[in-house]
C-alpha cells in the first residue's frame, strides 16, 4: 500500500485527507519542492530544503523544520514506499483556517504533505533531444518563489502539448526567461547563456549544477538576459530540472536548432552531470 506523509505521519494512500479549507486549497498559499533520488540516495537534498525553507520565509510561513529534518522525513516516506529511483513530491501550505484572504489570526498550523513515485532517468530524451516552443510569459513577478501558484505554467505546458512539443520556453516582451518546468539556456560559440538569477526566474538546484559543471570543464557561463532572436540562433539549447535533467532541445517552434541533434558542449554538461550524481551517492 502507497504511503502518503501528512503533518510527519505515514498514511495510506487512500486515507490521505487534508482540510477543505486548507489555503493551499482555496488560495494557492503554500510553497513545495521536487527531489529526485538515485540509487536509494536524496539528489542534493539540502539545497533543496534551504530553497524550501527560502520560499516559506518569502511568503511569510513559518515551518518548524530544519534541513535535517525535511530529510529525515523524506527519507521514511522513500523507505516505506521503496522508492529506489524516482522523486518526491512535498508541499507544505499555511493550514486550515477560515477563508480570509488575510493570513489566520492567530496564526495556525502549517499543513505539511508529501508523496513518492518511481521512474528512471528519461536516457531516450536526453540522447535524442525534446521540441520546444516559445509563450509569453504571464505569471506572477515572484517566480523566484517555488509557490503552488502554477497556472501560468500549466497553460504554457498545455500549449506545448498541443505543438507536439514537450517544453514551453517562455518570455516577457523579447528577453527569455524560463521554460514552464524549466531552466533555460541558450549555447553560442562555445558558451552558456542563461537568464540572471532574480524574480522572473526560479533559480533551479539543476541549474546551480551545471553552473558548477561549466565552470569546472572551464565553459563560460554568462548570466545576463537575452532575446528570443538569440535564442532562436543559438547553436545548441537546454532546458533542465530535476525530472528531466540536462536536456536538449532540438527543435524550436518547428524549425531545428543548429544542426539538429545534440551538440557537443550540451553533451559534457551530460557527462558531467553524469558524474555528478555519482559523487554525490
Amino acid at each position: 500500500m502507497t504511503k502518503v506523509l501528512i503533518n510527519e505521519h505515514l498514511v495510506d494512500e487512500q486515507d490521505a485527507r487534508v482540510p477543505y479549507n486548507d489555503r493551499g486549497y482555496v488560495f494557492g498559499d503554500g510553497i513545495y519542492e521536487y527531489i529526485r533520488t538515485y540509487n536509494n540516495n536524496i539528489f542534493t537534498a539540502k539545497p533543496h530544503f534551504e530553497r524550501l525553507l527560502r520560499s516559506a520565509k518569502e511568503i511569510g510561513l513559518d515551518l518548524k523544520y530544519n534541513v535535517d529534518e525535511l530529510t529525515e522525513l523524506v527519507q521514511e516516506l522513500l523507505a516505506a514506499n521503496g522508492v529506489v529511483n524516482g522523486g518526491v513530491y512535498i508541499q507544505v501550505t499555511r493550514g486550515a483556517a477560515p477563508r480570509d484572504h488575510a493570513f489566520p489570526t492567530p496564526s495556525v498550523e502549517a499543513n505539511v504533505m508529501a508523496f513518492t513515485k518511481t521512474y528512471e532517468r528519461p536516457y531516450k530524451l536526453l540522447e535524442e533531444g525534446i521540441n520546444a516552443i516559445t509563450i509569453e510569459d504571464i505569471r506572477w513577478l515572484r517566480c523566484d518563489i517555488k509557490s503552488l501558484n502554477l497556472l501560468g505554467n500549466v497553460l504554457a505546458k498545455e500549449s506545448a502539448v498541443k505543438y507536439n512539443a514537450q517544453e514551453a520556453i517562455q518570455h516577457r516582451g523579447d528577453i527569455v526567461t524560463e521554460g514552464s518546468s524549466s531552466n533555460v539556456y541558450a549555447i553560442k560559440g562555445g558558451e552558456i547563456y542563461t537568464h540572471p538569477v532574480n524574480n522572473y526566474i526560479l533559480n533551479g538546484i539543476t541549474r546551480m549544477v551545471i553552473k558548477d559543471i561549466a565552470e569546472a570543464k572551464g565553459i563560460p557561463f554568462n548570466e545576463g538576459t537575452f532575446t528570443v532572436d538569440f535564442l532562436r540562433n543559438a547553436d545548441e539549447i537546454i532546458v533542465s530540472s530535476t525530472s528531466i535533467e540536462v536536456m536538449p532541445v532540438i527543435k524550436l517552434d518547428g524549425e531545428f536548432v543548429g544542426e539538429g541533434k545534440v551538440g557537443p558542449i550540451t553533451k559534457s554538461l551530460q557527462e558531467g552531470f553524469n558524474r555528478y550524481i555519482d559523487a554525490d551517492s
